[in-house]
């Protein structure tokens, strides 16, 4: 009686599982798996959020850069600046250059520049990318004193390309590099760029953040 016995309780731990057992296991798993793919997903878009915010603050800053270094470039009918260091300042042969102590140098290609981009922001983003030839600017007024280049530095007439941005960047909601532009005489909604110069940039894309606002009013 005891080996028969035995030999039942061999037969009912080899039985395995039940239907039903499978079904409500693979109910959980399915459960776990419908769960955990709207996190996955979040966090590809929480990364993506946060590459398009610093590839906008890179442009910006771009943009910004190229701005500080066109103040006192290009007077009016000129074809290039001429010399950076000459004339109109408060100490003989200065120019009247900014206090911004960053620009260390002017734009001298007046030829990407027309009539209408007053306010001398780039006319397009890929001269961000393409460069543009600049000058030193020489001595720079700031913080109250004067600071600059040495007296051999301010002699220099050599030219160079100076390169804002290394490459066209990519809007990571798109995929391209199909940035909204808008130039310092347009209104912040504006919907069609004017085509006089990039003050800002925007996503193109139409979606959603995490946090409720539209990619393109970033």
């Amino acid at each position: 009686m005891p080996v028969a016995q035995e030999f039942s309780g061999a037969v009912s731990a080899e039985r395995g599982y039940t239907l039903l057992e499978l079904v409500i296991t693979l109910t959980v798993l399915a459960i776990l798996v419908m769960g955990t793919i709207p996190m996955a997903q979040n966090a590809v878009q929480r990364q993506k959020e946060i590459r398009l915010r610093e590839t906008l603050r890179q442009i910006r800053n771009a943009i910004d850069e190229f701005k500080r270094d066109s103040v006192g470039a290009c007077p009016a009918g000129a074809v290039t600046t001429g010399n950076p260091t000459a004339g109109g300042g408060r100490l003989p042969n200065q120019q009247n250059v900014p206090t911004d102590p960053r620009s260390r140098v002017v734009i001298d290609d007046c030829t990407i520049f027309d009539s209408e981009n007053l306010d001398r922001y780039p006319p397009s983003l890929d001269i961000l990318v393409e460069g543009v030839t600049v000058k030193q600017r020489g001595i720079t007024l700031g913080g109250g004193g004067l600071s600059g280049p040495n007296a051999t530095e301010l002699n220099s007439t050599d030219e160079v390309k100076k390169v804002y941005l290394r490459s066209m960047p990519i809007d990571p909601m798109t995929g391209e590099s199909d940035w909204k532009l808008r130039s310092s005489y347009q209104e912040a909604d504006d919907e069609s760029w004017d085509n006089i110069n990039v003050f800002d940039v925007r996503s193109a894309s139409t979606g959603t953040a995490l946090n409720g606002d539209k990619y393109s009013d970033w």
